[in-house]
C-alpha cells in the first residue's frame, strides 16, 4: 500500500509541497490537518477513543475525528471523507478556524499541523471502524472539560490544545 502524503504549508497555510506522512512527523514537518467535532441536540460532543493499535495516542481519548487533507481535497471534503471512513456517517461540516500546534511524542514522531477544526450535528450512533477507533461516547462539553482537567493522560494532545484554546469555536 502506498504510503500516504501529507500536504507541506507555511504559516499562512499555503502548500509548499507534499511529503510521506511518517516523513513529516519524523521531520516535525509543518503540514496541513482538520479535527472533526460532532454535536449531537443535547450539545454533546462525540468523542472516539483511538485504535489500541496506532502509531500514536494510543487508546486516548479525542474529538469525533481528525486527519490530513489529500492533494487538493478541500477541508470540508476531508473532514466529511474522514468522518465516513472513521465513524461510518456523513453530515455537514462547517469550518469554524484553524492553528498551529506542535507535539513531540514518546515514540520520536512529532505533530506539527496547521489544524482546520470543523463542526458538525448528528443524532444517531456512529458505525465505527475498528481499525481506527476502539469506543466512541456522547459528552456534554462542560464534563469533558472537567475530566481533561482530571485525567489529562487519557486525551491526545491537539485535543487537549484545541480545547484549551478554541473553546469559544468548538462550543457555539
Amino acid at each position: 500500500m502506498k504510503e500516504e502524503l501529507v500536504i507541506l504549508v507555511d504559516q499562512e497555510d499555503n502548500k509548499i509541497g507534499l511529503m510521506p506522512k511518517m516523513e513529516a512527523h519524523e521531520k516535525a514537518v509543518l503540514h496541513r490537518a482538520f479535527s472533526v467535532f460532532v454535536f449531537n441536540k443535547d450539545k454533546e460532543l462525540m468523542l472516539q477513543q483511538r485504535a489500541l493499535h496506532k502509531y500514536h495516542s494510543p487508546g486516548l481519548w479525542t474529538n469525533t475525528c481528525c486527519s490530513h487533507q489529500r492533494d487538493g481535497e478541500s477541508n470540508i471534503d476531508a473532514g466529511t471523507r474522514r468522518l465516513q471512513e472513521e465513524m461510518g456517517f456523513s453530515v455537514s461540516l462547517k469550518e469554524t478556524t484553524s492553528f498551529i500546534y506542535k507535539a513531540p511524542f514518546a515514540n520520536g514522531l512529532t505533530e506539527h499541523e496547521l489544524d482546520h477544526i470543523l463542526v458538525g450535528y448528528y443524532e444517531d450512533a456512529p458505525f465505527i471502524n475498528k481499525d481506527e477507533v476502539e469506543a466512541w461516547k456522547w459528552m456534554p462539553l462542560e464534563e469533558v472539560k472537567k475530566d481533561m482537567k482530571v485525567n489529562p493522560d487519557q486525551y491526545t494532545e491537539w485535543f487537549k490544545i484545541i480545547f484549551d484554546k478554541f473553546y469559544t469555536y468548538i462550543a457555539s
